[in-house]
């Protein structure tokens, strides 16, 4: 009788065994053959809301943007050509984990919480927020020059936050609020505060059309954008980061920055 129970243990033992490897397999990831397929088919699917000037924006039946010419020399480069598919904000990552499209480039910033089913590229842009002075002030290089000076901010924007948190460190740092980027920036033309913190995209397109300010020092916070493909797609991922780097190291890049958001830049935002 025992031993009858020891050749049944061992045969549940072998069934649960076999069960755990069929399970096993069952949850291997697909196959990394994207890349493969994308070769073939001679087209990279690019996913993008082109409701987001700068960055990508459908003006009729033609899109443009900093978003679609970065798409497009990052499709040339592959030696591949580019097929934009239009898709609600709210809906890129469904549309990419269904398969729907190859790649999502739409000023998307990196989101740990989305790790776990996609991977992001190297960042192409910083979107944090940045520190503007008049052009003429040489006393203010970064935050920590601001004690006893007033800073314009965007009523509870990021902005706002941070100059909040900057307040508990710098002496008599005064924060003034304001309705908008351009408010803000307008006060420190008007020399109602010594300088103004605002995201870099909004700061870079003031810029655009006043030279009286200037960028002071690094940017005070990082927010990367980065392009987004599937985990399990390794492969692709390694060819977009391969290109985004040629892209950046022979000056494409930079000139598609100052194409869509042309700024008196002396410092880089992140890259």
């Amino acid at each position: 009788m025992r031993n009858s129970g020891l050749r049944a243990t061992g045969g549940r033992s072998l069934a649960w065994l076999l069960l755990l490897v069929v399970s096993l397999a069952g949850c291997t990831p697909p196959a990394d053959d994207s890349w493969e397929q994308i070769r073939e088919t001679g087209v990279l699917r690019i996913g993008l809301d082109p409701t987001y000037p700068p960055f990508e924006n459908a003006d009729g039946e033609e899109l443009r943007g900093f978003d679609v010419d970065l798409a497009r020399a990052l499709a040339a480069e592959l030696g591949l050509e580019v097929q934009f598919a239009y898709i609600a904000y709210d809906g890129l990552y469904d549309a990419l984990a269904t398969g729907r499209v190859d790649v999502l480039i739409s000023a998307l910033v990196i989101r740990p919480e989305q790790m776990k089913d996609f991977a992001y590229s190297d960042p192409y842009f910083n979107a944090g927020q940045v520190l503007l002075v008049p052009a003429g002030e040489q006393e203010i290089a970064d935050m920590a020059d601001l004690s006893g000076r007033n800073l314009a901010v965007e009523l509870g924007s990021q902005g706002h936050y941070e100059a909040t948190q900057w307040q508990r460190r710098i002496r008599d740092l005064s924060i003034e609020t304001f309705n908008s980027p351009d408010e803000t920036l307008d006060a420190v033309v008007a020399g109602r505060a010594a300088a103004g913190l605002v995201d870099s995209i909004s700061g870079r397109l003031y810029l655009r059309e006043h030279d009286t300010l200037r960028l002071a020092g690094p940017p005070v916070t990082v927010e990367p954008f980065a392009m987004v493909v599937r985990i399990e797609d390794e492969r692709l991922l390694e060819a977009i980061n391969k290109s985004l780097e040629e892209l950046e190291e022979d000056g494409r890049i930079e000139q598609i920055r100052d194409r869509w958001l042309y700024s008196q830049v002396l410092f880089s935002l992140f890259l």
